[in-house]
């Protein structure tokens, strides 16, 4: 076999797969839930009689996409981890999606105090 060229054993160093740290996952969650409690809240805080002014809907209509962009992620880490610690046991993907799901569901319950 021809010996590899520098550029070559470079890129093949550059593009070798990285192992995340123990914690990435965790941190992650944490951080995502904070930001959709976050939002939770700001939302829970508005009242229907401030959003007759067209210029005070930026906030809530800001809270409501941060909301549900990290509430979706979070779905889809939680998901992830329970699909990785349930394919040990064969359970179906879907399953840990809807749990998911549902966990975020409940944390944003409990957070709006419902």
């Amino acid at each position: 076999m021809a010996e590899l060229s520098d550029t070559e054993r470079l890129l093949r160093y550059a593009l070798s797969p990285v192992e995340p740290p123990r914690g990435l996952s965790e941190r992650v969650e944490r951080h995502l839930a904070l930001v959709a409690g976050a939002a939770a809240e700001e939302l829970a805080d508005w009242e229907l009689s401030a959003m007759r002014d067209p210029r005070n809907w930026m906030r809530p209509v800001a809270a409501v996409a941060v909301g549900s962009a990290a509430a979706g992620a979070l779905v889809l880490v939680r998901a992830r981890r329970q699909a990785r610690e349930r394919a040990r046991e064969k359970v179906g993907r879907l399953r840990g999606l809807d749990r998911g799901a549902r966990e975020v569901a409940r944390g944003v319950r409990r957070r709006l105090g419902r």
